[in-house]
């Protein structure tokens, strides 16, 4: 009789150790998981952020080209002396003018403001989504590191090499950084 209760103690702890160990498995893969998101966002930030960017500057680049030469062409309509120099200024202008018709037809939303609108709300969102994919790992990690530090799953952490895991943060270079505003150029 003491040896069966013997082996079912043995059994039961055998049962809890597996039991804790998956556990811990468990917790390190939901960790590697959220990093995973993080690297996701990163990536969607890496490759979206210049694709905006070079978007609006092709944007407003075009927009200024219109508005330049409308404004060259009037300039130069002004400074025009003799009836055929005004005539060939006065058509330069009519073309310009034609040309912004054109693209306003083309594009009637083709105003840069709302492009730069459009860029620093892409900007924030990838940046909230970047920013709750990092607190999602940030628990995960410290729900991992409380289950590698705790008893008595450390004495199984400790034998099978889990080990305490570091939380994303800013590091003190990006403390330093934060303080200054992020800079954008176009």
């Amino acid at each position: 009789m003491g040896f069966i209760i013997f082996i079912v103690v043995i059994v039961i702890i055998i049962f809890w150790m597996i039991s804790l160990f998956n556990r811990l498995v468990s917790l390190r893969n939901r960790r590697q998981n959220a990093f995973a998101d993080i690297d996701v966002q990163l990536r969607q930030r890496h490759d979206l952020v210049p694709q905006l960017v070079e978007t609006v500057k092709g944007y407003a680049g075009h927009e200024r080209e219109v508005l330049t030469r409308i404004t060259e062409a009037r300039s130069a309509a002004l400074q025009a002396k003799g009836i055929d120099d005004k005539i060939v200024a006065e058509q330069q202008l009519s073309s310009a003018l034609a040309g912004l018709k054109v693209q306003v037809e083309a594009y009637p939303d083709l105003k840069a403001n709302q492009n730069f609108m459009q860029l620093q709300e892409e900007l924030s969102d990838i940046e909230n989504k970047l920013a709750a994919a990092r607190r999602f790992f940030n628990g995960a990690t410290t729900e991992y590191n409380n289950a590698v530090e705790t008893f008595p799953s450390n004495l199984i952490a400790n034998n099978f090499g889990f080990k305490r895991e570091i939380l994303f943060d800013l590091g003190d270079e990006g403390r330093k950084n934060m303080e200054e505003p992020p800079s954008i150029k176009f």
